[in-house]
């Protein structure tokens, strides 16, 4: 991914093989694990002396990377934590329940949040993170055969 560098000094960060090898290895592939993208990456074999990146460093690139907000982490029930690229906006997920898959839903309202709380209890309100769950295409044929 070519725009990775300019990425990073836009948002203040070191310009590092590091950073660059996890950004690259996200592109493409949204809502990667971090094993994901550790096989991606080819942490703990020969090919990652060309990112000097070791399992531990990659957690400090995907924690700094989220801070910095150029990379998204989201944690739905029962699945590892996965991290898209996609940021800035106000989007949501769909799951499947049956494979897992995740689907980026665009937000009906557009503006953030995308539901307002009954009560503030005196909280400034940001964000909303809504995750529908149910069976992609797929997997709802498949259990319609069984």
């Amino acid at each position: 991914m070519d725009q990775a560098a300019d990425l990073l000094r836009a948002k203040g960060l070191r310009n590092t093989a590091q950073r660059r090898a996890v950004l690259t290895a996200l592109h493409g592939h949204a809502h990667s694990t971090a094993a994901e993208l550790e096989r991606r990456i080819g942490i703990g074999t020969a090919g990652a002396a060309s990112s000097g990146l070791s399992r531990q460093g990659l957690y400090n690139v995907l924690d700094d990377l989220t801070r910095a907000e150029l990379i998204r982490c989201i944690e739905p029930a029962g699945s590892p934590a996965r991290y898209e690229l996609r940021v800035g906006d106000n989007h949501h997920h769909l799951v499947c329940r049956g494979c897992g898959r995740i689907e980026d839903v665009d937000c009906s309202v557009g503006r953030v949040p995308c539901l307002d709380p009954t009560e503030y209890k005196g909280y400034t309100v940001d964000e909303a993170e809504i995750t529908w769950w149910g069976l992609c295409a797929r997997c709802a044929e498949d259990s319609a055969s069984v």
